[in-house]
């Protein structure tokens, strides 16, 4: 019997879910930085790109040769997430963690 689609998967769409929020997210902050200041602290949708991406943001920054300039950073920080992303998918699929589409009855 399969478990149930989105309690039984839980771990699977957390991870899942999450990371896409964060890599769209760096990918919005990277756009956004195009029309907006550095420093706006009283933007709050500025804010609110710094919050969910800065972490990314910083880890890509020590992985990534100094070479790379600072504003690109959110769009390597995006880069980076998406293939973690691909092999947490392929990690929690090998454990049995995904759900399947069975078609048919």
């Amino acid at each position: 019997m399969q478990p149930d689609f989105f309690f039984g998967y839980l771990p699977f769409w957390i991870v899942n879910y999450g990371l896409s929020i964060v890599i769209w997210s760096c990918v919005g902050r990277w756009l956004l930085g195009f029309f907006m200041p550095r420093i706006q602290p009283q933007n709050y949708i500025w804010r609110a790109f710094l919050m969910l991406t800065e972490w990314a943001v910083r880890s890509a920054a020590w992985i990534t040769p100094s070479l790379v300039r600072p504003g690109w950073m959110p769009l390597i920080a995006a880069f980076w997430l998406y293939w973690i992303r691909i092999v947490l998918f392929f990690f929690l699929h090998s454990v049995g963690m995904t759900p399947s589409v069975s078609i048919g009855g």
